[in-house]
């Protein structure tokens, strides 16, 4: 019998994979970015779904932001933003389908043939689970999250200072 937590699951799983094929299904790179903010948020409430609530929202939060940054972009230096003349956004059509299938079906044999050991009988409780989680992202890993913040801070500069033509004003 599938429990609530699992038809939720199951849901937001279905609406993240529907949005995924709409990214390369539209003509417009901003309806595209929307799919995939579309996309990363099911796959966020997938994770409160299954009661993962840190993750959750920070994968809510943080793509968010990110697929906002990259609408903007798009507006400002692409030549059809919102898909008028017709482009089309797919390439190599053939090799991206026989990646996508064989894709998948490694996914979905890797989700069926594995040895997936007992399940947990008594996890920690959430707010040790967070503790823990807190600890590895502000320990070891803490100089390679700030040093790749600054690293994308800095190329988004870089490339709107290319950008800008010299001695124009708006």
């Amino acid at each position: 019998m599938l429990t609530s937590q699992a038809i939720f699951v199951a849901f937001f799983g279905l609406i993240a994979l529907w949005f995924a094929v709409a990214v390369f299904r539209t003509k417009s790179m901003v309806r595209s970015a929307l799919s995939l903010l579309a996309t990363m948020t099911a796959l966020g409430l997938m994770f409160l779904a299954m009661e993962t609530e840190f993750l959750g929202v920070l994968q809510i939060m943080m793509m968010a932001t990110e697929m906002t940054i990259m609408a903007i972009f798009m507006v400002m230096y692409m030549m059809d933003p919102g898909g008028l003349m017709g482009m089309d956004m797919t390439h190599q059509k053939r090799v991206s389908v026989v990646a996508g299938v064989a894709g998948g079906l490694a996914a979905i044999g890797v989700v069926l043939f594995s040895p997936w050991g007992p399940v947990v009988v008594r996890a920690p409780a959430a707010t040790t689970q967070v503790f823990d989680l807190g600890i590895q992202l502000l320990g070891p890993s803490m100089l390679v999250f700030e040093t790749t913040g600054v690293t994308i801070l800095v190329a988004m500069i870089a490339a709107t200072s290319v950008a800008i033509v010299r001695g124009q004003r708006p």
